[in-house]
């Protein structure tokens, strides 16, 4: 039996990065979160940690900073406070990969059923999908645009935003944060 990561922060060799691949990691969820992020599938740096966004680079935890989400600079080792100022993670598909590219258009699409299931059974407000390109395949909506969607995700709103990840050049990290932030003002009373 493989043993688990590491509570704490810590860097993964070559050879445990490149073991990670097809890994699943544990979803950061609870009922009732006033959003769930959803990324589109942990790289092999989260796949190694067993955390989200944990490879050194990913803009995810500084822009939830930058957009107000949080009053701190939360880490990938932060769960429980994530969960405690009422968001959480998840991922489109739970299988670690070098990149994204690696996802088949099936494995995406399957992994909006799946999301669907997890929006019906934990029911956050909102559900907020970190990639346009991803959505726009899972969800068969090939002319969505970034932020609020039409249709809701079952019981939850469903925005769109941009992938955070360092490999995303169109945006820096003040540019995130604003498009961030437009969620969490439009989810404000």
């Amino acid at each position: 039996m493989e043993s688990p990561p590491p509570a704490r922060p810590w860097r993964p060799t070559r050879a445990e990065l490149e073991a990670a691949d097809g890994r699943a990691i544990p979803d950061v969820i609870a009922p009732g979160l006033k959003i769930l992020f959803c990324g589109i599938n942990p790289g092999r740096y989260s796949g190694a940690t067993g955390r989200h966004f944990a490879r050194p680079g990913n803009r995810f935890w500084p822009t939830l900073r930058a957009a107000g989400f949080t009053d701190r600079l939360l880490t990938p080792w932060d769960g429980d406070a994530l969960l405690d100022a009422g968001f959480g993670i998840t991922n489109l598909v739970n299988r670690t990969t070098a990149t994204a590219a690696e996802l088949s258009a099936t494995e995406l699409r399957e992994g909006a059923v799946r999301l669907l299931a997890t929006a019906e059974r934990y029911r956050p407000a909102c559900v907020a999908i970190l990639g346009i390109s991803a959505y726009r395949i899972a969800f068969d909506r090939p002319r969505a645009v970034l932020g609020p969607q039409p249709e809701p995700l079952g019981p939850s709103s469903l925005w769109i935003l941009p992938n955070p990840s360092g490999l995303n050049a169109h945006y820096q990290l003040p540019g995130l944060a604003q498009v961030f932030r437009e969620l969490r003002d439009g989810l404000e009373p």
